[in-house]
């Protein structure tokens, strides 16, 4: 049971130094001596098994509450008949959102515009005050090729010259047909490689090329910057691939978002960058965050007003329940917008009502005669299919609003997905709080409260 108590403490200090304020001011006095520190959330730069880990926790906000990056490309549409011309614009928009969304939780704002007879695309960037820094976000905006040799070199040749200037002939594979590529790691040693996942005709091509280039290299080029040059080592049929070399973690992350870029469906430079404001004022994300802390502190009240000491350990298990979801918020990270906040605000309200169904029904239970501890037992029995189909029914409406599969008859972009992402963290979070966390608080405490009344009948 001690042990059990300081795994719960450690995880509970653990949590709480995520969600600390960064560069949170440490002040007080010993005696005559003064101390002054800094203390931040925690940060992890080790590694395991070899693979280097390296991780920050800290809070990502968006656009309307700290302003960011704007940044508009124009497309050059000389080359695109008419009638496909919104349909280029629109498929340059989505893949330009989804290039920066490999970064992470990023929620740029991603919009087509019309100057004249100019066709642009205007980005805002969250949280990305360093135009430069913005501008190496977006990556490469060209087109994602595959190139090999032409005919046969001659040895003497390849010798002489640098093995990427001799893969001149285009194989016809571009970035239109990889459908993923992501960051594995090498069984045997443990070192960074990047998988590649073809579409079916992707597979195909892929399989051609590989057949005729054994023990040959084929280069990978965004427009004609080298990308990589794998060297095949034997035919490739059934549609993926793994590029192995000597890549640090980092250069196989930068890489595979290259190779995720894909290909445009017509050329685009920038052509206006600039820092932008948060929308909202200082004054209004002010007046937000007061009005979230009084309704929560008023739920608090109620409950203990009402429930008494059933109330406190909700209230206890609701902090748990806001520092977890906080902590998971910086893990992932997420990027917090009003609607992630209000979507965050909604979930503390579905971890009160889990808590409401379970009271009533113990009381239910200890109107009927039965003790506390089989009333809690039973409580929690008959609430958890009301309080599981609730939350089921919550969480299929945040995966219909996040829309992870992309489908378009459903909305693909926007911070309605920063809302559906929080409001899911944060429903399942208090699913796990409601039925595990509170129901171990009541039974410690009931546990107690059963010592104390056997110390004081043996004294």
């Amino acid at each position: 049971m001690r042990i059990k108590t300081i795994i719960y403490v450690v995880i509970l200090v653990v949590l709480v130094w995520i969600c600390l304020p960064e560069n949170l001011p440490v002040h007080f006095r010993v005696q005559k001596s003064k101390i002054n520190f800094v203390i931040n959330p925690l940060s992890v730069n080790t590694s395991i098994f070899g693979i280097p880990i390296k991780k920050e926790f800290k809070t990502k906000l968006g656009l309307d509450l700290k302003g960011g990056s704007h940044l508009v490309f124009e497309a050059d549409t000389s080359k695109v008949n008419s009638g496909d011309l919104q349909d280029s614009l629109t498929s340059a928009r989505d893949v330009i959102e989804k290039r920066v969304n490999f970064f992470g939780v990023s929620e740029p704002v991603v919009a087509t515009l019309k100057s004249g007879k100019k066709y642009r695309i205007s980005v805002d960037l969250p949280g990305i005050e360093d135009v430069s820094e913005a501008v190496n976000l977006m990556g490469q905006t060209a087109q994602l090729r595959f190139m090999e040799m032409e005919g046969d070199i001659d040895p003497k040749v390849a010798t002489t010259t640098p093995l990427i200037n001799l893969l001149t002939k285009d194989t016809g594979l571009g970035g239109k047909h990889i459908k993923k590529a992501s960051v594995t790691f090498d069984q045997q040693n443990g070192q960074p490689q990047v998988a590649l996942q073809f579409s079916k005709e992707g597979a195909k091509l892929f399989g051609e090329v590989t057949g005729r280039n054994i023990s040959k290299p084929v280069g990978i080029f965004l427009d004609y910057f080298p990308l990589s040059a794998p060297t095949v080592q034997q035919k490739i049929t059934e549609g993926s691939a793994v590029i192995t070399g000597s890549f640090t973690l980092e250069q196989a992350k930068s890489l595979s978002i290259s190779i995720n870029s894909g290909a445009l469906p017509l050329p685009i430079k920038l052509v206006e960058q600039r820092n932008i404001g948060p929308s909202l004022g200082a004054s209004e994300v002010k007046k937000s965050l007061i009005a979230g802390f009084f309704g929560l502190s008023m739920v608090l009240l109620f409950m203990i007003g009402y429930y008494g000491k059933l109330g406190v350990i909700a209230s206890g298990a609701l902090i748990i329940y806001g520092l977890i979801s906080f902590a998971i918020f910086r893990t992932i990270p997420v990027v917090l917008t009003l609607p992630g906040l209000a979507g965050f605000i909604l979930s503390i309200g579905m971890a009160v009502d889990s808590n409401i169904l379970i009271f009533e029904r113990i009381k239910e239970e200890m109107r009927k005669g039965k003790n506390f501890d089989i009333a809690v037992r039973l409580g929690f029995g008959k609430a958890i299919d009301a309080i599981k189909d609730a939350n089921i029914t919550t969480l299929t409406v945040a995966f219909i609003l996040f829309n992870p599969m992309n489908w378009e008859f459903l909305p693909q972009f926007g911070m309605v997905r920063g809302f559906a992402l929080t409001l899911a963290i944060g429903v399942g979070t208090s699913l796990f709080t409601g039925i595990f966390i509170t129901r171990r608080l009541i039974n410690a405490f009931y546990k107690e409260k059963q010592k104390m009344t056997n110390l004081n009948k043996s004294l």
